[in-house]
Formats: C-alpha cells, structure tokens, sequence
C-alpha cells in the first residue's frame, strides 16, 4: 500500500475513532428524546450556508488573483478552495493546503511566485478577520476563558491586531531585509536561503494587500462573508433541535475556536475540534446532544469538502501524482 492510501486509511480510522469517542462519551437517556425533535430543513439550510461560504471563498480568491495581474474564473477558484480542504485535512497542522492551492493556481495559469503570495495574502485575510473580531467576542462572551478577565483579553488582542498591522507596515520599509541579513549572517547557507525565501513571500503579501486599497477591501469583505456564512452553520444546526441561544455568542465561540484550529498539530484539526466544540457549546445544547452534533459539522464543515476536493485533485492530477507529492 503506498503512502497516499496510508495516510487516507489512518485518517479515516483517526476520525471514526473520534466520532465515535466524541458521541459514546456524550449520549445519555435523554438524547434519542432531543433527536426526535430534530427538524431535517436545519441540514437543508447548513448545505446552503456551506455553498455560500464557498462561493465567497472562490470570488475573493479570483479578486485576489485579478489584483496580481492574472485571471481565473469562479469555477477555477472553487476547485482551488476544495483542494485546500483536502491536502489540509490529510497533513498535520493543514501544512499541505496551501501546497494544493498553488498546484491548482498554477494549473490554472498563474505563475509560481504570484500564486504563492496569492494563497499566503488569503490566509492573513482570513486570520485578521478572526483576530479583529476577538476583542468583541472577548467583551460580550465574558465567560469564553473564565481563568482570565475580559478587560485582559481584550487588551490582549487589540494589541495582537495593531502588532500585526504595524508588521504590515514595516516589511514595507528595508528594516526587516537589514535586521534578517545581520541575524541570519552565521546561519548555514542552505537554511539562510529558505528564511529569505519566506520573507521574500510575506514582502510580496505586504505588497499585494497595499497594492490596491478598494479592492483589497472588497476581498476582505469577501472574507469575512464567507466565514461568516461557514461558522452560521452551527447556530442553523442548534436551530434544528430548538435549542435556545444567543445567535452572536455561538457565532463568536465558532470564530474563537477557528482561531485555535490555526495552531492545532492533528490532521484538519481532528480531535482539537471536536474536543473544543463540546467544551464550549456543551451547555448551550438539550443534554446528550452536544457530541452528535459536533460530529455532524464537521462532516458538513470539513469532510464533505474534503471528498470533493479528493475527487478535483484527482481529476485533475490524476491518482500517481498524488502519491508523489505525499512520499
């Protein structure tokens, strides 16, 4: 068996154990009696939000691409978004997403070095928006991390935002080229070459995001819409069952939980998820349900975009040159 079919196999073994982890260990008397209740137009709908959250996906990608100088069509860059869930879902830390998406970028006519720093431009917009929306999340969901104040959280991740942003400006200056070739001058050759080839792609971001202010809103607004829609999957679910909640506090868990997803070391995040999603929605949901239904996002969330992105990459790529690029 080659490795391809290898990591295929132990993921899928990997997210049937934790399902069935997450459910055995969440079900009780009452859950058959809250499932009874369920209204089937709540999974109708979290299609629907799925399908929007893609379409805003592909158009700010095909904005971010007309920005650089080159075209895509929408269909070309839905293909890409898929392709991201697949190769992200199957490496840790979703290392290969971003892998898959130039692969397709380029397939589509985009050279290399515009489709990497297209690709890295769409995940710093992507993690703004999350960061942005941290400190209202903070102050009115005081309970989200009780060990720590919500004036601290806050403070904390205004601070994070205006770090970022004063990051933003300053690769546009020559201060980070001066401070890399002082720090990196005793560095082995070979290593000195791969940090100056990240720099050189985080530069070529700066330069993109500052290239074409209106624009660059627009794909932010893009961002944003297509997250949004994502993360409303899961008050549209809890809707389904009638459970009564705050639509804003559980969209700001979703956006505070995807920011922890970032960092998460498992294969798409698997296990850190679900963990996550019972810890933080457990008591918002009828008893017995909280763990059906962090298995059913994220096969709406993360598995069904993962297959489709399966059978792209492998119509387009064919079978053997995915078992390459995994060896």
């Amino acid at each position: 068996m080659n490795k391809f079919y290898k990591r295929l196999t132990v993921l899928f073994l990997l997210i049937a154990g934790i399902s069935a982890a997450v459910v055995y260990y969440t079900v009780d008397i009452h859950t058959l009696k809250s499932l009874n209740v369920f209204r089937p137009w709540s999974l109708v709908a979290a299609l629907l939000l799925l399908a929007l959250g893609m379409y805003f996906d592909g158009t700010r990608l095909m904005h971010l691409v007309r920005i650089s100088g080159e075209r895509i069509s929408l269909y070309q860059g839905v293909q890409v978004i898929f392709s991201n869930y697949f190769l992200a879902v199957l490496t840790p830390g979703a290392a290969g997403g971003a892998v898959a998406q130039v692969m397709f970028l380029r397939r589509a006519g985009v050279p290399t070095g515009k489709a990497t720093v297209v690709v890295l431009v769409r995940t710093i917009l992507s993690i703004l928006f999350l960061l942005v929306c941290q400190p209202l999340i903070f102050f009115y969901d005081p309970g989200l991390v009780p060990w720590i104040s919500e004036r601290t959280l806050v403070a904390a991740s205004t601070l994070l935002i205006a770090g970022i942003v004063a990051g933003i400006w300053l690769f546009r200056t020559r201060i980070p080229n001066y401070l890399l070739i002082r720090l990196t001058k005793k560095l082995q050759p070979d290593r000195r070459r791969r940090i100056f080839l990240v720099y050189r792609d985080v530069r070529g971001a700066v330069f993109l995001l500052a290239s074409a202010p209106g624009s660059m809103l627009r794909v932010f607004v893009e961002s944003a819409a297509s997250l949004v829609a994502m993360y409303s999957m899961v008050p549209v679910l809890f809707m389904g069952i009638g459970a009564a909640f705050n639509w804003w506090i559980i969209l700001g868990r979703m956006i505070f939980l995807n920011v922890i997803l970032y960092f998460a070391p498992t294969p798409g995040g698997s296990g850190v998820a679900e963990g996550g999603f019972v810890l933080l929605f457990g008591n918002f949901l009828p008893p017995g349900t909280v763990g059906i239904l962090a298995v059913a996002w994220r096969i709406l969330a993360e598995y069904l975009p993962f297959s489709i992105g399966l059978y792209f990459t492998v119509k387009t790529f064919g079978r053997d040159f995915i078992t390459r690029e995994l060896k």
